[in-house]
C-alpha cells in the first residue's frame, strides 16, 4: 500500500500536536525564563482543573479557507495557548512563561507537522493575533491566553 497526500484536508489536530511538542522546549534553559518542559498539552483544561504549574494548554478554533485560482485554497486555524501559572508574584511569571511562548512561536512560525499517513507539511505562518490576562484578580494564580492564526 502507497501512501499520498491528501492535500486539502484539515490538520487541526496534526498541527496543535506539533506546536505542543515545540512548547515543551521551554524548559528554563537557555533564554528560556520558565519551565513546563513536561507540563504542555494538546487540550484545554480550564484554571480550576490544571493540578501542576506552570502550564500550557492548547486549543485548535474556527478554520476558515481562503480559495485562491488555480484551484489553490488557504486555510486559517485559530489557536488558542492558555498559560497558567501559581506563584507569588504571579503577573510576573505569567508574563514570563506568555514571553517564553511568543519566543518559540517567532522561531517556529514555518512549523513542521504529519499528516495521517505521516507526510510531512510546514505550515506558510504562524501569527500572534492576541495576548490577554487575568491582570491578576486570581492571585496567586495567573491565567494568560494568546489568540494565535496558523495559516496553512
Amino acid at each position: 500500500m502507497t501512501s499520498t497526500a491528501r492535500t486539502y484536508t484539515s490538520r487541526r489536530a496534526n498541527i496543535v500536536n506539533a506546536l505542543a511538542e515545540k512548547l515543551k522546549t521551554i524548559n528554563g534553559s537557555g533564554a528560556m525564563l520558565s519551565d513546563v518542559e513536561n507540563n504542555v498539552f494538546p487540550f484545554l483544561k480550564f484554571w480550576d482543573e490544571v493540578e501542576e504549574f506552570p502550564a500550557i494548554h492548547l486549543n485548535a478554533g474556527s478554520e476558515t479557507r481562503e480559495y485562491q485560482g488555480g484551484g489553490y485554497k488557504d486555510r486559517f486555524l485559530a489557536v488558542t495557548v492558555r498559560c497558567y501559572v501559581n506563584e507569588e508574584n504571579a503577573q510576573d511569571a505569567l508574563n514570563a512563561l506568555m514571553e517564553d511562548v511568543e519566543t518559540v512561536i517567532e522561531e517556529n512560525s514555518d512549523l513542521q507537522y504529519f499528516d495521517a499517513q505521516n507526510n510531512a507539511f510546514n505550515v506558510q505562518q504562524i501569527t500572534v493575533i492576541g495576548i490577554d490576562t487575568d491582570e491578576g484578580v486570581l492571585e496567586p494564580l495567573g491565567v494568560g491566553e494568546l489568540t494565535v492564526e496558523v495559516r496553512y
